[in-house]
């Protein structure tokens, strides 16, 4: 979790049960869990993944309640701990990105996170494969056209409020809030349905890194029950879920998920930083006695339409051949050319 995130939460006394101590598996029995866990995924039809803060650990993120966490550290009036890089500079583990190839696998189905520091999105996990519940730290949303903003930046406030920026649709204006939320703030209503749905969809419910203390989210694995669903705890301290999983872990979950990986022979690359957008064109045809072609020019995030591209700054459109046809340059997102003309030959490029 962001640092800044901790020390923007409202104080609550009640956190629940921290700095409890940290259990680990003998190196026999872990590996035959390992090779259990990866048995039970290989025969999986729908994997979902629930994840908490244990998982960005290994990225510089400290957790709330380990032994060094967050809130144990704060418990003992030693305040917020450092983080060992700047919370956006925070690169995905192998556990985020091993997911990413679960997912390109057609292998897991849907990813749960309690974690606000994007870094699922960040390492490939699809918007609509994922279900954000306490909101995203580098995410704007417009109230108005719910339009997604995600930054590269880290926003200045939690708790749902304004920040300083409007949507960029010149149809809307609204102001945009963000979507990390204060202890008091309800789940949202999208995330949480989607989250539920696949919940009881699955055969099996992989929760990693996370304490399932955090209520109403820790209770979704257990949707899973009802239909013979199976959940899978990986985690170095005890949690209330325990007795009703069917594999319980205590390992590094890095070192538990590359060894499943491993065993179902899927490679786990290193992470690479990719940027992915899309061009849409589309061209409509009039044909008379002279025909022409009126067209339309977009281009996107691959996280939706809507969403903002916080990476490129300015568009140029050219005509190469076509010196009559007029360039253009897109300044402002959404960036988007509409043209008519006799004939079409386009080129663009990317700032």
């Amino acid at each position: 979790m962001s640092l800044g995130y901790a020390e923007k939460l409202s104080y609550r006394e009640d956190v629940g049960t921290v700095g409890m101590s940290e259990i680990f598996d003998p190196p026999d029995a872990l590996q035959q869990k390992i090779e259990q866990l990866a048995m039970m995924i290989h025969k999986s039809k729908h994997l979902v993944v629930f994840t908490g803060a244990g998982i960005s650990t290994s990225c510089g993120i400290p957790d709330f309640r380990g032994p060094k966490g967050i809130w144990t550290l704060q418990r003992e009036g030693k305040g917020v701990p450092e983080a060992s890089l700047p919370f956006d500079r925070a690169m995905p583990s192998i556990t985020h990105v091993a997911l990413v190839e679960l997912e390109k696998a057609g292998i897991l189905k849907f990813v749960i996170s309690q974690n606000v520091d994007s870094l699922h999105l960040r390492s490939g996990i699809p918007r609509e494969k994922l279900a954000e519940l306490h909101g995203n730290s580098f995410m704007e949303i417009c109230p108005k056209c719910r339009a997604e903003y995600l930054r590269d930046f880290e926003v200045e406030t939690i708790g749902l409020k304004e920040t300083s920026r409007r949507c960029s649709d010149v149809n809307c204006g609204a102001k945009l809030k963000d979507t990390v939320l204060d202890w008091e703030d309800a789940l949202p209503p999208k995330e949480m349905n989607a989250a539920e749905r696949h919940c009881r969809m699955a055969d099996i419910v992989l929760c990693l890194g996370t304490s399932l203390q955090i209520t109403p989210a820790c209770n979704l694995p257990l949707k899973c029950l009802r239909l013979g669903g199976k959940i899978v705890i990986v985690n170095l301290q005890q949690t209330p879920k325990d007795n009703k999983a069917s594999l319980v872990i205590r390992g590094l979950v890095d070192k538990v998920i590359a060894g499943v990986m491993h065993y179902l022979n899927l490679r786990i690359p290193p992470h690479v930083r990719v940027d992915l957008f899309e061009i849409i064109f589309t061209q409509f045809h009039r044909t008379s006695e002279k025909k022409y072609a009126k067209w339309t020019l977009k281009v996107g995030s691959v996280h939706g339409e809507r969403a903002q591209v916080p990476f490129i700054k300015s568009i140029e459109v050219s005509f190469p051949g076509r010196p009559k046809l007029k360039e253009a340059v897109l300044h402002q997102q959404p960036f988007v050319l509409k043209r008519h003309h006799w004939t079409i030959l386009t080129k663009t490029r990317i700032l």
